[in-house]
């Protein structure tokens, strides 16, 4: 890839650079390929004629035929720098969905290292007592209100950074996304929901972060806070909306 993106740009180079203006003090101009100062005259070689032909130098605009000339070199410059920074970055990003294992889960970016989140066992707590919540045979519910917790008032994953990067290879066609989490004694909260009789549709309350989500495969994304994170608890999620089949990977940021 890099050495057809280097031949495309020589081609570009010979292209556009191989004829330019010799502008004259007139205003007008001769497309040329090359030109030499000799003394009081100005050889050029003709593009429109194929040969060399010569000018007096006190009719060339030497200057402006310069600067025009430097202007597109770094254009040029410019265009393959873009060029090699787009091959650089894709490049590294075919070399980050390589290493993401297949296995549906959540991957944290640290640094070089691709770290998994341990998924949470996550429970559904009403008045009547606390039920493991599981994706495929969700616990039966009845209307009223529930939360979705996780056991213990901390994460065992820390993390130092305020701006997080992971990657989520989804299970399913479903929503996610981070979350922030409620803290009281001995649990968490991941979603806090209110279930509508005779439907039993679920209406999840969530404290959602703002994120990036960009696309690295069919069933693989990348997500980061689109602004610092604050010190406290959270989760990345992934749900589907008035079902209660929510899945949590959990983490703490501490500075």
């Amino acid at each position: 890839m890099a050495r057809r993106i280097l031949a495309g740009l020589l081609w570009l180079a010979v292209a556009f650079g191989a004829q330019f203006r010799l502008y004259l003090t007139d205003g007008s101009y001769h497309l040329v390929r090359e030109y030499h100062v000799e003394g009081d005259r100005v050889r050029y070689y003709s593009v429109e004629r194929s040969e060399w032909e010569e000018i007096p130098l006190r009719l060339v605009d030497l200057k402006r035929t310069e600067a025009e000339r430097a202007e597109r070199e770094a254009a040029l410059r410019k265009q393959a720098e873009a060029m090699t920074e787009e091959e650089r970055y894709e490049r590294e990003q075919r070399r980050l969905i390589e290493r993401i294992p297949q296995q549906p889960g959540v991957y944290w970016l640290n640094g070089e290292e691709i770290q998994p989140l341990p998924q949470a066992e996550s429970k559904v707590a009403t008045s009547k007592g606390r039920s493991v919540l599981k994706v495929l045979t969700p616990v039966p519910i009845v209307a009223g209100k529930a939360n979705v917790e996780l056991d213990g008032e901390q994460a065992k994953t820390v993390i130092a950074t305020d701006r997080p990067e992971f990657v989520i290879r989804l299970s399913a066609l479903e929503r996610f996304g981070i979350v922030r989490l409620w803290t009281q004694k001995r649990t968490r909260i991941v979603q806090k929901w209110n279930i509508i009789p005779l439907t039993n549709e679920i209406i999840e309350e969530q404290q959602d972060v703002e994120v990036f989500r960009q696309q690295l495969d069919d069933d693989l994304y990348k997500i980061w806070p689109v602004e610092p994170l604050k010190p406290g608890e959270y989760a990345v999620i992934q749900y589907t909306q008035g079902k209660g089949n929510v899945q949590v990977w959990d983490f703490s940021y501490r500075p």
